[in-house]
């Protein structure tokens, strides 16, 4: 226990004395991950307690955003939208179907189904994020946008229903915002692996599709959640069986609620101490 916290006050000092304060304006840099760093150092942590407990979690954020809260809202399908405590807009998934009220500054996209991306997401969208590589390698995305900093974990698509795997076809999209690490799993087709895991890192939040096979099969995906061990899971991508087949696979480690709206609003603060899955109004 000592020397776990002992290496960890370690990373937290490098990190403060490498990182300089996130500016308002968009930026491609080398990643700098709270989310992994707290994930690679402290490995058999309950991360979410600890950060929720009062425990100390680096914000790369400057002072002037560090109201704590994130509105998460889903718009449908697998889009949901994010609004940082600074104003920024990302939308997941963003396929043009599925339009927030204004267009979003930044907009994530896989490519599995049309219902998942667009190649004409209009210009008003300063950043279009694709999930995909578009040079014939994995895509590789470390972008800062006011106080967001947004980075991919590619994993591999089916090319089709049933057809052949198609090598780093998907990206997990994480977003990092107000010391809260946030995972939208796009159109996740396999269980991860180890080293996946390693990039992923901590995720206090995760959307996550409940579809029952178009992505992976229900118990593949719920290995998948219990392994990420996030406070907050917001399903998404429905299709097939009733989500509460999907529900009923997890065990009474996990607790389960209808929202009264279409719109969560998280902070550090009040994340759940037992994982809950959430469903969101529109699933």
């Amino acid at each position: 226990m000592l020397r776990s916290a002992v290496l960890a006050s370690c990373v937290l000092a490098v990190m403060f004395a490498a990182c300089p304060q996130t500016p308002a304006f968009a930026q491609q840099r080398p990643a700098v991950s709270q989310c992994q760093a707290i994930a690679q150092t402290l490995p058999d942590a309950g991360f979410v307690q600890l950060a929720s407990a009062g425990g100390f979690v680096p914000d790369l954020q400057p002072a002037a955003a560090r109201d704590p809260n994130v509105a998460i809202t889903f718009l449908g399908h697998s889009t949901f939208l994010l609004e940082t405590p600074e104003g920024v807009t990302i939308a997941t998934d963003y396929s043009g179907f599925h339009r927030p009220a204004r267009p979003p500054q930044v907009a994530t996209m896989n490519k599995a189904h049309s219902t998942h991306y667009t190649l004409t997401p209009g210009p008003e969208i300063a950043h279009v994020l694709h999930g995909w590589g578009d040079n014939g390698r994995a895509a590789d995305h470390d972008l800062v946008v006011g106080d967001a900093y947004i980075r991919n974990v590619p994993t591999d698509i089916r090319a089709g229903y049933g057809g052949a795997m198609e090598p780093d076809g998907n990206s997990i999209f994480i977003f990092e915002v107000a010391g809260l690490c946030i995972g939208h799993l796009g159109h996740l087709h396999h269980e991860l692996s180890e080293t996946d895991y390693a990039e992923i890192g901590r995720l206090d939040v995760v959307m996550v599709p409940v579809d029952g096979g178009l992505t992976m099969g229900a118990e593949s995906m719920v290995r998948v959640v219990s392994r990420l061990r996030s406070a907050l899971i917001l399903p998404m991508h429905r299709r097939g069986p009733p989500v509460e087949s999907f529900l009923g696979l997890f065990g009474p480690g996990f607790d389960r609620a209808t929202a009264g709206s279409a719109t969560v609003t998280v902070s550090l603060a009040t994340l759940p101490k037992k994982p809950l899955i959430l469903l969101l109004q529109g699933l």
